[in-house]
């Protein structure tokens, strides 16, 4: 089995105006992960975040030290969610034969540090999708807001119940799948738009008998910039996870 750092790695990061965090979370990515390269996904971010991208991708930063690219940008006319911009992000990667794929916050909250971790567990094992989780022993936040933490709490107990699947962290967004398993999903199927994109992802890599397996990661409160959360998109999550959940039931009964 091929070790996660050898495999070659994309790391798909979609932004919204998140041009203060680009620059350190791209750099720190790259320090400690040379040889992964990044797309970022940029929604049109009036505040110019794209067109930085571009720039960094350019320079030293965004090319190894033969001058290869190791920074791309795709640009998305208009901001409709984070499914679609990751679901945009997972076609771009398999068209250029990536082997693993990772979705990864810009704002800062994801540690890159633990990004190493994620690619040693999807190259050391059987693991179709490795999520780096909050929630399993070696897991914490930091200088999270309580209510933050028990809406994330609460949905991915939720979740967990509906859906019947043994994952503790449902809603986390800091992942690395193998390419052959996004490859055997049909992405136009897929019309979840906020952050129970996670969710969804999860429920149908274990309804096709992939492996899930959760590594311990540190999630920091971010430091720059502005949260995407909103109660809209709480609802979609509700929603969604409990048509999915009474799905199943009835199924299974008839």
């Amino acid at each position: 089995m091929a070790n996660g750092a050898d495999m070659r790695t994309l790391v798909v990061m979609p932004t919204y105006n998140e041009k203060e965090n680009l620059p350190i979370t791209v750099g720190a990515v790259f320090s400690y992960c040379p040889d992964a390269h990044v797309l970022v996904v940029d929604d049109n971010s009036p505040d110019g975040t794209g067109d930085l991208a571009e720039r960094m991708a350019r320079e030293p930063v965004g090319r190894t030290a033969r001058n290869e690219p190791r920074l791309f940008v795709l640009h998305r006319t208009r901001k409709n969610g984070l499914g679609p911009a990751y679901l945009a992000g997972f076609r771009w990667a398999l068209d250029r034969g990536y082997e693993v794929i990772c979705e990864m916050d810009m704002d800062g909250s994801h540690r890159p540090q633990d990004l190493p971790r994620l690619l040693a567990a999807i190259g050391g094992g059987c693991a179709d999708l490795v999520i780096g989780s909050r929630r399993v022993p070696g897991g914490r936040m930091v200088d999270w807001p309580w209510y933050r933490d028990l809406i994330s709490r609460c949905g991915s107990w939720y979740a967990r119940f509906m859906l019947g699947v043994n994952v503790r962290d449902m809603t986390a967004g800091f992942r690395a799948y193998r390419a052959e398993t996004l490859r055997r999903m049909d992405f136009d199927a897929i019309e979840s738009g906020g952050y129970v994109f996670q969710i969804d992802m999860t429920r149908r890599v274990a309804a096709m008998g992939g492996v899930i397996r959760e590594v311990p990661i540190v999630f920091e409160q971010r430091a720059r910039g502005v949260s995407k959360m909103n109660g809209g998109i709480v609802v979609e999550a509700m929603a969604r996870v409990t048509r999915w959940g009474l799905r199943r039931l009835f199924c299974r009964r008839g």
